[in-house]
């Protein structure tokens, strides 16, 4: 019998299984560990209103977008050293699922 195609990761699942324990997807909800990941597509990075970021992030100059959330959702100390991030993703299929919930939140 053949295998059926895998179905393809869902983004707002994995976000709630390994993401939401640190992070919010409001702006309602007080801050976690680390920020609300709303609207984060297009954010300078480092400045969530109300958030007190790490070292690594006092300096940092970009905006988020689709290929530095992939970077950092990799790597968080590769991309921006002094991050605090321990969670890292190492499929890149997970990480374009989760970074699509994201994009949603925009």
């Amino acid at each position: 019998m053949p295998l059926s195609a895998a179905k393809p990761p869902d983004g707002a699942t994995l976000f709630k299984q390994q993401c939401a324990t640190c992070h919010t997807t409001n702006t309602s909800d007080p801050a976690r560990q680390g920020p609300s990941l709303f609207k984060i597509v297009g954010r300078p990075a480092g400045k969530a209103d109300g958030f007190h970021y790490s070292a690594g992030f006092a300096t940092a100059d970009f905006v988020w977008d689709d290929s530095r959330l992939d970077a950092y959702l990799a790597n968080p100390q590769a991309m921006v050293p002094g991050s605090i991030m321990a969670y890292r993703q190492p499929k890149p299929e997970n990480r374009a699922a989760i970074i699509a919930f994201l994009k949603e939140l925009n």
